[in-house]
């Protein structure tokens, strides 16, 4: 039985990254996307992602981003992962020599299987909750719209936090869980406790999910 991937997303500080990489998440994300709070020039990027360990994946999370604008991060940001959460198409997220995970806001009327289908490149399917923008809503969705045969590595995301990922975990076995304002104290400032918490609760599910397929 595999374990549940976590990615923290929205690191903004030093102390933070610390943080996280102390609890155990398996990826960072850092965020290139001006209209939100989360948001980091360039060169903090550039310095921070310097200071994640050996085996913890740097991903950067870009909106309908200019391509010489994600170019000229990668050439400053050593990212290991792009994650898109715009419209691109899948010639744009393939065109930057990097492995991807491509978002999706769910809502009813989004077909998952036609979606993952327009991506079969992607490393996987980062499901999120609708809103108006781009991500960062701090809300739920309907986890039941999820079909069971997507072909791609679902990453779970959307409103989640330490009181309701454990559920998440044993309702829908996703690949990976991402969270971002689950785990902060404001917008972009993360909180240790919370973290700890949520990573504890992943844990916990994880190992509940092992009991039952050992009976």
């Amino acid at each position: 039985m595999q374990r549940t991937r976590v990615k923290i997303c929205g690191i903004t500080r030093e102390e933070d990254l610390a943080a996280v990489v102390a609890a155990g998440a398996d990826a960072v994300g850092f965020v290139f996307y001006p209209p939100s709070p989360r948001h980091l020039p360039v060169e903090t990027a550039a310095r921070l992602s310097r200071l994640v360990p050996p085996f913890v994946t740097r991903v950067g999370l870009f909106v309908n981003a200019e391509p010489a604008l994600v170019r000229e991060t990668l050439a400053q940001v050593p990212l290991d992962l792009l994650q898109f959460h715009g419209d691109e198409d899948a010639a744009y997220c393939q065109q930057f020599a990097r492995p991807y995970l491509k978002a999706v806001r769910v809502k009813p009327e989004v077909d998952l299987l036609e979606f993952a289908g327009a991506f079969p490149t992607a490393q996987g399917l980062l499901l999120d909750a609708w809103s108006s923008g781009y991500g960062g809503s701090g809300q739920t969705f309907d986890w039941s719209l999820i079909p069971e045969n997507l072909p791609l590595p679902i990453i779970l995301s959307g409103g989640l936090h330490a009181g309701n990922v454990g559920d998440a975990l044993v309702r829908i076995r996703p690949w990976a869980v991402d969270v971002s304002s689950g785990v902060e104290r404001s917008k972009g400032i993360k909180d240790a406790t919370k973290i700890a918490a949520f990573m504890a609760a992943v844990r916990m599910a994880d190992d509940a999910k092992r009991v039952q397929f050992a009976r």
